[in-house]
Order: C-alpha cells, then sequence, then structure tokens
C-alpha cells in the first residue's frame, strides 16, 4: 500500500475510534475504508476485527467493577458466546470471495438500520426486562434466559460485527434484570473476548493483511483517547445521524459496485 492508502487507514483509525467512544458504529465507518483501501472482503472484515480489538479491551476494562458475579450460569453464557463467535468467524473464511462480496452490501445494510434504530432497539428490549423484573419469582439475573438469542448473535459478530454491540446490549438486558451500565460493560466484556476467539481464527488460518490493520489499530487507539475530551462538547445526536446518512450512502456505492 502506498502512502496516501496507509494516511487514510490511519485517519479512518482515529475517526473509528473517536466514535467508539462517543456513540458507537465505528465499523460503520472503518470497514467501508478498509474494502476502498482494495482489500478483499474477507480481509477487510479480518482486518476491522482486529484493528479495533484493543479499544473494546480498553472499554471494558475501565468499568470492570460493574461485571456481573461469575457463576455457572453466567459461565455458561460466555462460552454460548464463544463457541458461536467461533462458528461465525470459521463460517467467514469458508464464505467463497464472490459470494461475500455479494452479501457486503446487505450486511452494511443491516448494520445501519441496526444503529440507525438502536435506541428504539434497547428501550423495548429495556421494557420486555422491566416486565420480567414484575413477574411473581423473578429477580436477579436471567443469564439462562439470554442463550438462545446470544448465540445467534455471537455469530453475526464473528462473521462479521458491525453492529454487534446494539444487537448485544438487546439480548443482555434480558440477563441483566434492565441494568444498563452492567449490560453496557458486559456487552463490552462479551465483544472482547468474541474479538479475540475470531481474530485467533484470522490469524490462523492466514487471513490477515498486517499493515493496514497495524495502522488503523494505532489510529484507532489514538481516536479512542481524544474521544473522551471530543464528548464534552460534540453534538452526539448530530453526529449519529451523520453517521447514518453516510452509512447509507456507503451501502448504496457497495451495492452498485458489488450488484451492478
Amino acid at each position: 500500500m502506498d502512502l496516501g492508502a496507509n494516511a487514510l487507514l490511519f485517519a479512518a483509525g482515529i475517526a473509528g475510534g473517536a466514535i467508539s467512544s462517543l456513540i458507537g458504529g465505528a465499523s460503520l465507518v472503518t470497514f467501508p475504508v478498509l474494502l476502498a483501501s482494495g482489500l478483499s472482503p474477507t480481509a477487510a472484515i479480518a482486518a476491522n476485527t482486529l484493528a479495533l480489538t484493543p479499544g473494546n479491551f480498553l472499554a471494558w476494562i475501565y468499568d470492570r467493577g460493574q461485571l456481573p458475579k461469575f457463576d455457572r450460569s453466567f459461565a455458561v453464557l460466555v462460552v454460548v458466546s464463544l463457541v458461536g463467535a467461533l462458528f461465525g468467524a470459521l463460517l467467514l473464511i469458508a464464505t467463497p470471495t464472490r459470494l461475500l462480496s455479494l452479501l457486503v452490501p446487505l450486511l452494511l445494510g443491516f448494520a445501519t438500520v441496526v444503529f440507525a434504530y438502536s435506541r428504539q432497539i434497547e428501550g423495548w428490549i429495556a421494557r420486555r426486562a422491566a416486565a420480567r423484573r414484575t413477574e411473581p419469582g423473578s429477580g436477579g439475573d436471567h443469564w439462562g434466559a439470554t442463550n438462545a438469542a446470544l448465540f445467534p448473535v455471537s455469530i453475526y459478530g464473528g462473521y462479521f460485527g458491525s453492529g454487534v454491540g446494539v444487537l448485544l446490549i438487546a439480548v443482555l438486558t434480558i440477563g441483566s434484570g434492565g441494568d444498563y451500565r452492567t449490560t453496557n460493560v458486559l456487552k463490552n466484556f462479551i465483544t472482547s473476548l468474541n474479538s479475540v476467539v475470531a481474530c485467533g481464527v484470522y490469524v490462523a488460518l492466514d487471513a490477515v493483511v498486517w499493515t493496514p490493520v497495524l495502522t488503523m489499530m494505532i489510529g484507532a487507539l489514538g481516536g479512542a483517547l481524544a474521544g473522551a475530551r471530543i464528548a464534552q462538547v460534540a453534538p452526539r445526536e448530530v453526529m449519529r445521524r451523520a453517521i447514518v446518512v453516510l452509512s447509507a450512502l456507503l451501502t448504496l456505492a457497495f451495492a452498485w459496485r458489488y450488484w451492478l
């Protein structure tokens, strides 16, 4: 890759890291840039996951005191999620490049819709969780009730991952009893572990192009640090709408590229 492509990847990493700190949805920016740099869809997904993984770890380590008690039901939840991520990563590697190219606009479009309606999705699940707490005999955690939904979400996380944070919050809210802070740190924890599993598969099967990964990773770490300061003045709702519009346009652009 030439100097211009690396500069673009670094800038996208900074933007992605900052966006992740502010409102989430970093992959909606970073993944299209990786594709535009000339990587195949498989290599772009692998690079995107690797580049954003350190930021996911920092997010849950910062608030790790809010993690729930590591009992048997919670351990089963983690294992279910890791197996799902492993399956998703293997499925990605097994998907022919031509088929994955056709799926890219659909995956981007799905992630854009999930991000656009994230508040409605989370609100609906939170109301369901609140209603569940009022039922006789309810109370405490309900991790066992989340496993059936968590497994396919984790497969999606290992396969593509963009927008998976919203889906994880929606699923994990059921198990946490509606406690948002616990749900959010648990989301970061699960995302981190799933990313490590997926990255292990990508590295073991030689699906990683390291130069763009490292370039974007360095930018993302810097962007995550800067995001804490930007959050003090940035209009979050304006940023959210701008990302949705940009992602919708990119979805159309890749549909034109891969379908026409």
